[in-house]
């Protein structure tokens, strides 16, 4: 079994996720739930599909490439509960993906053309906050953090990847690669980090400016 996951405090969500018929919002919804159960040690079988493969080679690069920038998060979700923690993930990766578009919309006047590594840091995020809340007993969460995710992607991402043609340039961007094709997924990992960077630079001050 690929994805082994407490179907008890899952069974809702994934009945939410096995509703869609359309391949591109199953994926998304699969995506959500398969990286938060293989970051917080619930899933211990090899990926269900191709697109949760590459999500899991290419955030493992990140975390083993970058460890210092990723220990900084837990700065920004101190203060979550279980109440607010999906609502609060969702105001984090919605104010990104804002930010990538008004940086889009600057440098090429209309709008933008998502690249995948915004997609990607949607999933990274998501990661980063359900260890957070693994680790401070607030295991029940991760189903719902799960199921916002997806919905967040469905709603807001899936409509660009279907231009796409799918998923098929999210597999061959963040696949494992050699040669030339490894300095590609490097490139773009460090957009990838640049952006986090900076939405991690705002949080972090915004927490200042109200403990001041």
């Amino acid at each position: 079994m690929g994805l082994r996951i407490d179907l008890c405090s899952h069974a809702r969500s994934f009945m939410a996720w096995e509703k869609h018929r359309d391949p591109v919002v199953q994926e998304a919804y699969l995506l959500a739930h398969d990286y938060i159960a293989y970051v917080t040690g619930k899933s211990t079988g090899p990926a269900p599909s191709e697109a949760t493969l590459a999500l899991r080679q290419a955030a493992d690069e990140l975390l083993e490439k970058f460890p210092i920038f990723f220990k900084r998060w837990p700065k920004v979700f101190s203060g979550v509960t279980e109440e607010n923690a999906c609502d609060f993930l969702i105001q984090i990766v919605d104010e990104n993906f804002k930010q990538q578009q008004e940086r889009q919309r600057r440098q090429t006047g209309y709008a933008m053309e998502l690249p995948w590594s915004m997609v990607l840091s949607v999933y990274v995020l998501a990661g980063q906050m359900a260890i957070y809340c693994q680790q401070h007993g607030m295991e029940h969460v991760l189903g719902p953090l799960a199921e916002k995710v997806g919905c967040y992607v469905e709603e807001n991402v899936c409509p660009f990847i279907k231009e796409k043609d799918g998923w098929v340039g999210f597999n061959e961007r963040f696949r494992r690669k050699d040669g030339l094709e490894k300095k590609v997924l490097k490139a773009c990992c460090g957009l990838l980090l640049v952006s986090l960077a900076l939405l991690l630079t705002c949080f972090l001050w915004r927490k200042k400016m109200a403990s001041s």
